[in-house]
Formats: C-alpha cells, sequence, structure tokens
C-alpha cells in the first residue's frame, strides 16, 4: 500500500466531523492493507511509531521538513516503517547526525502532504480525530465483529495493533487468545475528574476513598521469582526498581498482576516531588547508588490477576479485599463507604501528607483496562497561574483552522521579557478556541507553518498540577497537566505572574 493513500485517509478523518463518516474511512483503508501492513497502519493512525521513540529531536524533523518534497508518491507503507526501525538502530558516535540524514531521505521521497503528516507523526502530534476509541470501532467493522470485542483484546493485549491484525487476519476466534497473561501488561484503568468528593460519591453510590498519589504508576507481574514492571506506558522498567522486585518475591502468592504506584518520600513520610521520584526512571547505571540515595516505596491499589485467576470482571470491592491479602502492608491507605464528612476529612488528612488529592472508586465496579470511565473519579487540588501567550500552534482534527495549542510564559522582571513554561491545547470551548484565534491573529507578529508569534498581551489563567524541572525551557521548568481556565481579559501582560513566583511554587 502506497503511504499517499494513509496519508489521503488521515486528512479524510480529519475533515469530516461525523464519528460514522471517520469509522467507514478507516475501515476501507484496513480492508485494503496486506496483512503485514495492519499493525503499520493502525500504529501510523493511533499517531505513534511501531519503534516508539526513534531518537531524531526537533531541529532534525524541522531540517528535514524544509526538504524539497516529491512531485508524486513513491513512498510505501512498510517503507516508511523499515526507515524509522532504521532510525531507532542508528547508534554511537555521530548518530544524530546520521539520523537526520536518513531523515531528510525519507522527507525527500516524501509529498508535501506526505511530509506534513510524517512531521506531525514524529512530534507525536498528528490529532487527527481518529482516536483510539474510533480506531477500534474501524477494526471492528472492518473484520465484522463487535466492537466491544475488539476493544476488551486490545485492553488485554495492551496494543491495538496487534489485535487488529489478528482479527483481520483470522477473524473473531483469533481474540479468544488475548487474556491476561503474565509478563504481557494490560492498559491501565483511567479516571475522570470530579470537582469536589461530595460531588464525586453523589455520582458513584457506594464507593471506597483512597489517596492519589503522585508517583510513577507500574503494573507488577509475578511468577514465582520471576517479577517484572511495567510503565503507565506499557515499557518494562523492572531494573529501575529492584527493591520493589525483591518485595514481591517475599510474598506467598505464586501468580499476580497488581496495579499500583511506586513514590519516593521524605524521612517523615511526606511524597517528594514528582520529578523527583521519576529519577530513578531516568537512568539505567547507578541504579543501586540511586537507590540507597532515593529508595521507593510501593503502593498498590488494585489486583487484576492472582492465583491462577482473572479478577478484570470481579466487583471493585472484591479485588480489594484480594489486594490485602496478596500485598500485605504497602496498600494504598483507603476508606469504604465513608460518609460526606468522613471521606471530606480523609481528603484533607491526604493533602495535609503532602499527596495530590483522593480518588473516589465505585465498590461494584470492574476494573475497565484502557478506558477512563466514571467507576474511578479523582478529585486533586490545581493549583493556578496568570501567565501570557507567546504563540499559538494552528490545530488539526476538528480544531482545523483555529489557534489551538498555546505557548506559555511567565514575566521575567529581569529582563522585562517573558520565560517560556510550556505549551497547552486542554481546557478549551470551540467558542474559546474561535475567540482566541481572532484575537491572537490581531497580535500576529510573524509565523512559520505551524506556529502564529504574537506580541505578548494577551493573559489566561492556567491550571497544573505541579511545576517541574525541564531541560527543555530556558527557565528550566515546566508545568505539568497544564490546562486553561479562562482569559483574564482584566489584566495586562504587567500583571502575569512573574518567574520568580513560578520559582517559589516549585520548591519542595
Amino acid at each position: 500500500m502506497l503511504f499517499a493513500e494513509l496519508v489521503a485517509t488521515s486528512a479524510a478523518v480529519a475533515a469530516v466531523s461525523g464519528r460514522l463518516d471517520k469509522v467507514g474511512r478507516l475501515a476501507a483503508l484496513l480492508r485494503a492493507a496486506d496483512p503485514e501492513e495492519i499493525e503499520i497502519l493502525v500504529s501510523f493512525l493511533s499517531g505513534v511509531t511501531r519503534q516508539g521513540r526513534i531518537g531524531v529531536g526537533s531541529a532534525a524533523v524541522a531540517k528535514a521538513a524544509d526538504t524539497p518534497a516529491a512531485g508524486a508518491p513513491s513512498l510505501s507503507v512498510r517503507e516508511v516503517d523499515a526507515a524509522f526501525a532504521a532510525l531507532a538502530g542508528i547508534a554511537g558516535k555521530g548518530a544524530a547526525a546520521s539520523r537526520a540524514q536518513a531523515l531528510g531521505g525519507v522527507f525527500a521521497r516524501a509529498t508535501r502532504d506526505e511530509q506534513d503528516f510524517l512531521r506531525r507523526l514524529v512530534y507525536g502530534e498528528l490529532r487527527q480525530g481518529a482516536q483510539e476509541g474510533v480506531l477500534v470501532d474501524a477494526v471492528a467493522r472492518a473484520a465484522g465483529v463487535t466492537a466491544a470485542r475488539v476493544r476488551r483484546a486490545a485492553m488485554l493485549a495492551g496494543d491495538l495493533a496487534p489485535v487488529a491484525r489478528a482479527v483481520l487476519t483470522d477473524g473473531d476466534a483469533a481474540l479468544d487468545d488475548f487474556s491476561v497473561r503474565l509478563m504481557r501488561p494490560v492498559q491501565p484503568m483511567l479516571a475522570d475528574s470530579a470537582d469536589s468528593v461530595d460531588a464525586a460519591l453523589a455520582g458513584l453510590g457506594d464507593a471506597a476513598v483512597e489517596y492519589k498519589l503522585d508517583g510513577a504508576r507500574i503494573q507488577l507481574h509475578k511468577d514465582g521469582d520471576e517479577v517484572r514492571l511495567f510503565s503507565r506506558q506499557l515499557n518494562d522498567v523492572t531494573a529501575a526498581a529492584p527493591e520493589v522486585v525483591e518485595l514481591a518475591r517475599t510474598w506467598p502468592v505464586p501468580t499476580l498482576v497488581l496495579d499500583g504506584e511506586v513514590i519516593a518520600l521524605e524521612p517523615d513520610g511526606r511524597p517528594k516531588p514528582f520529578q523527583i521520584t521519576m529519577r530513578r526512571f531516568g537512568r539505567r547505571l547507578d541504579v543501586e547508588r540511586l537507590r540507597a540515595e532515593l529508595p521507593l516505596t510501593p503502593f498498590f491499589f488494585d489486583v487484576l490477576y492472582a492465583g491462577g485467576t482473572a479478577l478484570l470482571d470481579e466487583p471493585h470491592e472484591r479485588r480489594a479485599e484480594i489486594l490485602q491479602d496478596v500485598a500485605p502492608g504497602v496498600v494504598v491507605p483507603r476508606i469504604v463507604r465513608p460518609t460526606l464528612d468522613e471521606a471530606a476529612a480523609f481528603a484533607r488528612g491526604a493533602l495535609e501528607r503532602g499527596h495530590e488529592g483522593v480518588m473516589a472508586k465505585a465498590l461494584d465496579a470492574p476494573y475497565a483496562a484502557g478506558r477512563r470511565g466514571a467507576a474511578w473519579q479523582k478529585i486533586k487540588q490545581a493549583r493556578t497561574l496568570d501567565l501570557v501567550v507567546l504563540a499559538a500552534e494552528w490545530g488539526n482534527g476538528r480544531r482545523q483552522g483555529w489557534l489551538s495549542n498555546l505557548h506559555l510564559g511567565a514575566r521575567d522582571p529581569a529582563t522585562g521579557g517573558f520565560v517560556m513554561l510550556g505549551k497547552t491545547f486542554k481546557g478549551m470551548t470551540d467558542e474559546m478556541l474561535a475567540w482566541q484565534t481572532q484575537a491572537l491573529l490581531a497580535l500576529e507578529t510573524g509565523r512559520d507553518a505551524y506556529t502564529v508569534y504574537v506580541r505578548p498581551e494577551l493573559v489566561v489563567e492556567i491550571a497544573f498540577n505541579e511545576i517541574q524541572d525541564s531541560p527543555i525551557y530556558p527557565g528550566g521548568l515546566a508545568l505539568r497537566f497544564a490546562r486553561v481556565k479562562r482569559y483574564r481579559t482584566d489584566k495586562t501582560a504587567a500583571g502575569a505572574d512573574t518567574i520568580d513566583t513560578v520559582r517559589v511554587i516549585s520548591r519542595p
């Protein structure tokens, strides 16, 4: 299959608003693919490469994107995938230059539309309106099976791509091969947000409330003495946390799959900032030295498999009882069926101990792997800053034609300028997108193919969960989980928060 066919389908999917229309176009593309192309197509349409990070930075991508485009399509889907595999395999002295040269070679064979798709794919900013839910429906339609069957198989496989190939090649019966298996990570269950504990409990009925930790999420698999840990992205991170592996080997239950977090704690038991915990996952060397300096403590909040039995369909209350038995002493603090006053006091206690907030979980709910649903509600304390918009990137998919991804800056009194703290496209309504596009275009000072640069005059209130160290931005800091609350038309840029304020907030 020509790469141009995939690019054209992606553009068509981005241009239409109806879900059924999107699903139909994607299903037609998948039906036309050879078995060896299916996993590539699903990965690319999901906005990722099969190889994960391929080692090219933004400068290399920008340079490649300036390569003169080919006049006619010639690249195949498999050739693009093979090129990414080759890029990921380049290592050693001069690797960055070699990767940049190789990437330029791919772009030189691509048409202008193909180059645009490649750029957004490598940047991780495809956002074409073909989220996984739409792709699941498309795979199901192409294979003539129910979406529920495909969705569950993808959750258990941790990836839609191999499920798509199996069902499109061998039919419905192939989905039976996807179940909870030791050492094959399952997509983690996700939570919706609630504004308050009262609101969460009102919607859940019988519920438990537990601490919301700001650690690194892990999925622990145990088969006898073999223990492996997987990250939220399903990467193997076993080597980074040997103390957790050693602890799991002491438990009497021979086979387990647990969901939880690891976190670095202060001597008084308060959590260290998230970026401190993550130092344990950024190093491949000196693990034992880091372990001594920055020990990790695990806390588990769910069990998916124990003693040879899959537990995903068991109610949360039953899973919590089993968890207490199989992982003694390392279960996240929780209360069951609290009154509103008890839940509020428990939430205050979590915040006083330095945690993010609390989670409320329906006691009758199964473990919905890979899905964000109302059965889990997170209630966190968010902070806000008034920041200045420095630039904005054009949106994709349903945001096509609107300025969407905002570049955010804090005022620097020392220089009279602004220090960038990150980007966000979250929290915006259609009305806000339309308004900000008009307002920012009126402030335009320049642009490139993807970004409009503006006079730093527009102030926006940004909610965030944490400020973390960043090697990317000049101030060395970045906002975590930033999202727009509202525009502060009552403020000028002179009234925006300063980088000094941001530095004070960032201190543990």
